[in-house]
């Protein structure tokens, strides 16, 4: 690892701790204060907290970088690196006390053909005792309940017969909807663990295939790393490399051109 590149992880892991310690002491709070936001999402105060915390430790370490933010927008998005932060990812989980919310931190390089790809990425869980991570080259791992880190990859079945597919829900899918149903219906089993999770049940190699329909590129870039650098392939719907692209596709890669076709709608 490139010693800039050991100081980026360092940093995304060091973002992450801030963020840990604000959205645990404020989880199942009972002055959690929620609002709801014009796309009538909901918010609450740990989610604001949390990516203040983070954007002021990037001003102090890395003022020549831009940020890209869930609740308080862009700054520096020109510029050639950005991060790009999701403070909850999961915020309906975590104001009901699921504890499957995560905060996903992404380092976005840009090359001098404007070309754009996540070097770095963290997906904290604190609540599910894991923290997921990657680095370009480096592989993804994962450390649960504070322990030595451990290598994940993606599995290798190669047939939808043999793979199982998480999911979020059934909104947003709008024309592709039927064909996702039956795709599900092709899969040995299907659970919708939901949000970061799937995906990261992908690189772990206990799914094949996590689908959302509509999602930012907070709710991704973290997301897609660390499935690459697991061995799968994290794009959009219709199989275009990347978190650009409105929504999400993770699989271990040997089965990933067939859900792309899957999932297609006519015309």
């Amino acid at each position: 690892m490139s010693t800039r590149r050991g100081e980026d992880l360092a940093l995304a892991h060091r973002l992450a701790d801030a963020a840990d310690a604000i959205t645990l002491a404020r989880y199942q709070a009972i002055d959690l204060s929620i609002a709801t936001k014009p796309d009538n999402t909901p918010v609450t105060d740990a989610d604001k907290s949390a990516e203040d915390a983070i954007r002021s430790l990037l001003r102090a370490h890395k003022p020549e970088d831009g940020i890209v933010g869930e609740e308080f927008g862009t700054e520096g998005i020109e510029k050639q690196r950005y991060w790009v932060i999701d403070p909850i990812d999961g915020t309906k989980n975590f104001l009901r006390g699921v504890p499957t919310w995560a905060t996903l931190i992404g380092l976005i390089e840009r090359s001098e053909d404007g070309a754009e790809k996540v070097v770095v990425g963290v997906v904290s869980a604190p609540a599910l005792f894991r923290r997921w991570y990657a680095f370009e080259g480096g592989g993804a791992f994962v450390i649960v309940n504070h322990e030595v880190p451990k290598r994940i990859n993606v599995s290798s079945v190669a047939r939808i017969e043999d793979a199982s597919i998480s999911h979020s829900d059934f909104i947003g899918w709008g024309q592709r909807l039927k064909a996702f149903e039956t795709l599900l219906r092709q899969a040995w089993r299907t659970r919708a663990h939901g949000d970061f999770w799937s995906h990261m049940l992908v690189a772990e190699g206990a799914v094949e295939i996590a689908a959302e329909p509509s999602l930012a590129l907070w709710d991704m870039a973290a997301l897609d790393i660390i499935v690459r650098e697991a061995g799968g392939r994290f794009t959009n719907l219709d199989g275009v490399d990347g978190s650009l692209g409105g929504n999400a596709l993770s699989t271990n890669a040997s089965i990933h051109d067939y859900v792309v076709q899957a999932l297609k709608v006519d015309g």
